[in-house]
């Protein structure tokens, strides 16, 4: 299925509480200001205290709810620590949104077992645990996931993306509601040009698609423009 931009009414969001990861750059960024403009309580998880707690200040300012919190998502005790903070400030954790798409820039013939390991532990050993944990601990709690992006075609990817769909195809069998988002490239860091992303993310979240789980959602986005290096004048 592909996806665009799907529009949605303002703050469809109002009275949720939803954590996203990675929160201080990229898509986690991207998505948790959206999710804070469309009136949810956003947990802005990441290791970059000073980016987290500028995000949150800039959101409180825009008039939204967010807060950080420092964790390694890819440590399920940090996962765990996070969750329950969460749970104290708020009583509940409506929805996750776990960017799952660290990429290498290391071709595969030259990828070392560890870097590769690195991979399988921020995208899909992250993935699976914050699924079991809300199949155990967190009925009703929904994980829309940020896979690889479908730019990056090395041949280590294809396995990760392959694992990541048939995990949310079927997290039902847990009790699980979960999506997939597979974004054209990598984030460009102008919110303009990624804004595709984030609204669908912000879609998924919103009740008039709650029914929705188990799909993969391609999304494309725009090019992101060259930089025009300006001529140097004859002297």
């Amino acid at each position: 299925m592909t996806a665009s931009s799907l529009s949605v009414p303002p703050r469809p969001l109002a009275g949720q509480v939803i954590a996203v990861s990675g929160a201080d750059q990229g898509y986690g960024r991207l998505t948790a200001a959206a999710l804070a403009r469309a009136g949810a309580s956003v947990a802005l998880i990441g290791q970059s205290t000073e980016t987290l707690s500028s995000l949150a200040s800039r959101l409180e300012q825009q008039g939204g709810t967010a807060f950080p919190i420092q964790a390694d998502v890819t440590v399920v005790m940090d996962w765990l620590s996070a969750q329950e903070r969460i749970l104290e400030l708020f009583g509940q954790l409506g929805g996750i949104v776990h960017v799952a798409d660290r990429r290498t820039q290391t071709h595969f013939t030259a990828l070392s077992e560890g870097e590769w390991m690195e991979l399988f532990n921020a995208n899909l050993k992250s993935s699976v645990a914050i699924a079991q944990i809300i199949a155990r601990r967190l009925t009703g709690t929904w994980l829309t996931l940020i896979g690889p992006h479908l730019d990056d075609t090395d041949v280590q990817v294809w396995p990760q993306r392959g694992a990541l769909e048939g995990l949310v195809r079927h997290a039902w069998r847990g009790g699980v509601r979960a999506n997939l988002i597979l974004p054209a490239r990598a984030s460009s860091g102008d919110e303009t040009l990624d804004a595709p992303v984030s609204d669908t993310v912000v879609a998924l979240a919103a009740s008039g698609l709650a029914h929705l789980s188990g799909t993969v959602l391609d999304v494309p986005l725009p090019d992101v423009p060259k930089l025009r290096v300006p001529e140097m004048p004859y002297l």
